[in-house]
C-alpha cells in the first residue's frame, strides 16, 4: 500500500541524525592517532569514518545532505519534518576544548540549515558535556540566540554517566529553558564494551540500547528528576527496553530500599526518593519510535507510559525505511491519536513553530 500523502497530520521525525564534516575531521585524527584510546568509539566511528564499504559510504552521503538525498527520502517516505542532532558520539568522547569547538560549529552550521529549510528541519544543540559548566553555556546560547529546540546527549561523556553533580549546571539549564534532552545511544563504555564486541554484540543490535537504558535508569534512581522536577527527557527505540522492564524495577527497587542492602548508594537529594521509577518514567521521559516501529511494541509501550507519552521517529539514515512508515499509520488507534502520535506530542515537547 503506498504511503498517504496526505493522512491529516504532519509526520514529524524526531530522532534523525545528521553530522558535520568537521566532525568525521576531528575523529578521523583520533582514531588514526589514539586508536586504543577509546575501543567503542573505534568500533562505531572507525566503521563510519574510515570505512570503505558500501554502508558507511551510504552512511557518510546522507549524514551531510540536507538539500538533496535527504528531502528526496523525506518525500519519498511521506515524512514532512526532521528533528535534527548531531550523530553519535557526538562530542561526549572529546576534551573540553575539542568538545567546545566543534559543538559551536555543529550548532552555527544547524541553525543555518533551519533558517533556509523552516518547515523542513528543526535542529537540537551539541554541547561540551567535558567542559567546565557541563555544556551549559553553549546550550543556553543555542536555545536563546541560535533557536534551536533542545538538546541531544549521546549517552555517556568519556565513560561517565551523567548522575553526578558536576552536570547539574547542564541540567539545570535545560530545566530553566524549558527545553528537552534526548538521550541518545552510543558505543558502551569503555569498562563495559568488550563483552558486548567480542560477539558483535556493540552496536544497535543491542549494546546501545543496553547502554542507553543503564544511563536512563541510572537518571532515574539517582535523583535527578527529583532535584530537577520539570526536566524533560526525550529517549528513543521505545524506550531502550526499561518500559518493558518498569514492573519488575519498580518492585525490585522497593525491596533495596526497603532493605538497605546497598547502603552505598545515595540519591542526590540525599534522601529516599518519594516516587516509584515508573513515576518518574511518566512524568519526565517521553519516548520515540526510532528504529522500533513494530505495531505489537508501540502499543505495548503506549499502555505501559500512556499514549501522550510516545511519539513518532524515524531513525534516519541508519534505519531508512519506507515501509516503516505505512506500518505506523497503519496503527489502531483513532485518527485523533495518529494526530497526536506523528504530529501534536513533538510540537509541543519540542515546541515547534510550524507554518
Amino acid at each position: 500500500m503506498p504511503i498517504d500523502p496526505n493522512p491529516g497530520y504532519r509526520r514529524i521525525a524526531t530522532e534523525e541524525a545528521w553530522a558535520v564534516p568537521e566532525m568525521y575531521e576531528v575523529y578521523k585524527e583520533m582514531l588514526t592517532e589514539y586508536p586504543e584510546d577509546a575501543p567503542g568509539v573505534m568500533s562505531l566511528l572507525g566503521y563510519y569514518v574510515l570505512g570503505s564499504g558500501e554502508r558507511p559510504e551510504f552512511m557518510r552521503r546522507r549524514m551531510t545532505d540536507t538539500e538533496t538525498i535527504r528531502l528526496d527520502e523525506m518525500r519519498a517516505s511521506g515524512v514532512d519534518h526532521q528533528i535534527l542532532s548531531l550523530t553519535g558520539p557526538g562530542t561526549n568522547p572529546l576534551p573540553p576544548r575539542k568538545a567546545k569547538a566543534l559543538a559551536r560549529t555543529a550548532n552555527e552550521q544547524l541553525a543555518e540549515v533551519v533558517r533556509r529549510y523552516p518547515t523542513a528541519y528543526s535542529g537540537l544543540a551539541a554541547v561540551a558535556f567535558s567542559a567546565e559548566d557541563a555544556g551549559a553555556g553553549e546550550l543556553e546560547y543555542a536555545v536563546k540566540e541560535l533557536g534551536l529546540k533542545g538538546a541531544v546527549m549521546n549517552t555517556h561523556v568519556r565513560d561517565r554517566y551523567t548522575d553526578t553533580e558536576e552536570f547539574f549546571p547542564f541540567f539545570e539549564t535545560a530545566e530553566a529553558l524549558g527545553v528537552p534532552v534526548y538521550l541518545h545511544p552510543s558505543a558502551p563504555a569503555s569498562g563495559l564494551f568488550r563483552r558486548y564486541y567480542e560477539r558483535g554484540l556493540d552496536g544497535s543490535i543491542y549494546g546501545f540500547g543496553a547502554d542507553t537504558g543503564l544511563h536512563l535508569l541510572r537518571l532515574i534512581v539517582s535523583g535527578i528528576f527529583e532535584r530537577f522536577p520539570r526536566l524533560k527527557m526525550v529517549v528513543g527505540h521505545l524506550g531502550e527496553a526499561i518500559p518493558f522492564w518498569i514492573n519488575r524495577i519498580d518492585y525490585m527497587y522497593g525491596k533495596q530500599i526497603a532493605t538497605g542492602r546497598y547502603p552505598h548508594v545515595k540519591p542526590l537529594p540525599m534522601k529516599p526518593l518519594p516516587m516509584k521509577p515508573s513515576e518518574y518514567l511518566r512524568r519526565n521521559i517521553w519516548v520515540t519510535t526510532s528504529g522500533m516501529p513494530w505495531t505489537d511494541d508501540v502499543m505495548y509501550v503506549r499502555k505501559k507510559m500512556g499514549a501522550d507519552r510516545v511519539m513518532y521517529a524515524m531513525d534516519y539514515p541508519y534505519q531508512y525505511e519506507p515501509s516503516e512508515v505505512e506500518e505506523q499509520d497503519s496503527l489502531p488507534i483513532s485518527d485523533e491519536e495518529k494526530f497526536e502520535f506523528f504530529e501534536g506530542i513533538a510540537t509541543r515537547v519540542f515546541d515547534l513553530k510550524l507554518a
